[in-house]
């Protein structure tokens, strides 16, 4: 295998009857981060449990940072970060107090006050886990999973009930772990979170691989969708795509377009003599990818 972070190989997870990963290899490269999508019951949580130590595979290969997560616990769990998306906090206790509990068990932690203020929680110190928000919840999960100057972390929707201010801080957090070379693997719903963070996606589908690549690859794969023209008023378009004029001279061309397509389309307007002042294009996004994967096995069935 080579030198990832994570190094996962023909993983195979089952619950009884139920396979929830089946056949899975991915790796996430030093100082990067993987953006692991898929609809509820996909695999992820699976996955990211075999990774995490928490529970071994039926079948298959787990390394994390070289090491066996189940049979090299011990030494693993300081290298690591794990932020879950809910659960696991003692309720009674304070914010601050429970992050100078785990600060405690790292060698050399970051010091719980830069974090409290890093994520605002520095107002929310003495307040009982119990009651913050879901929001506030998440933000202490995530100053936990870092205090310990982690080399690899793991986030499960790590910015889930976060409002805006509070997501952009989170997502900057994450780039500047990039930068410091912290390899990051999270999972998320927000597919502009996902374009925006990650280096490399994998995209999980009935506990399959069902596409990865960077971001820049999976959108340019899908191709363009859509082309604007502005030119005369009130021509007709003889085209194989979907041609609308939803107000005078501004024309919609919709459909699988590559370069080709968007050639034939300009030498049509130029055929007809029509005088094109402004040709857009839009390029289909990571989100419109994952809808169409997910699509299709949908309308399979």
């Amino acid at each position: 295998m080579s030198d990832g972070a994570v190094e996962v190989a023909d993983l195979v997870v089952r619950y009884g009857a139920k396979t929830a990963v089946d056949g899975v290899s991915l790796t996430v490269p030093r100082g990067r981060v993987l953006a692991l999508l898929g609809h509820n019951g996909a695999g992820k949580t699976s996955l990211l449990q075999v990774c995490e130590g928490f529970r071994p595979p039926d079948e298959g290969v787990c390394r994390v940072l070289g090491l066996d997560p189940i049979a090299d616990h011990d030494a693993l769990m300081p290298r690591l970060g794990i932020m879950l998306q809910s659960g696991g906090l003692y309720p009674w206790a304070t914010s601050a107090e429970l992050l100078n509990l785990y600060a405690t068990f790292s060698a050399n932690p970051i010091n719980p006050d830069f974090l409290l203020d890093r994520l605002g929680l520095r107002t929310f110190a003495k307040t009982r886990f119990r009651r913050l928000s879901g929001g506030e919840q998440q933000r202490l999960s995530l100053a936990i999973a870092l205090v310990g100057r982690p080399e690899l972390v793991f986030l499960d929707e790590p910015t889930a009930g976060m409002d805006t201010e509070a997501r952009h801080t989170t997502w900057q957090l994450i780039e500047e772990l990039r930068a410091d070379g912290v390899s990051v693997l999270l999972t998320t719903h927000l597919l502009d979170e996902a374009e925006r963070l990650a280096d490399d996606v994998v995209i999980m589908r009935e506990g399959q691989v069902a596409a990865t690549g960077t971001p820049a690859e999976l959108t340019a794969a899908a191709g363009i969708d859509l082309i604007e023209v502005r030119a005369d008023a009130g021509l007709q378009p003889a085209l194989p795509f979907k041609v609308d004029e939803p107000t005078p001279g501004e024309y919609t061309i919709t459909g699988a377009l590559d370069a080709a397509a968007i050639a034939d389309v300009l030498s049509w307007f130029a055929r007809a003599g029509a005088q094109v002042t402004a040709v857009n294009t839009r390029r289909r996004t990571l989100e419109d990818v994952y809808l169409a994967l997910t699509a299709e096995k949908t309308a399979a069935r």
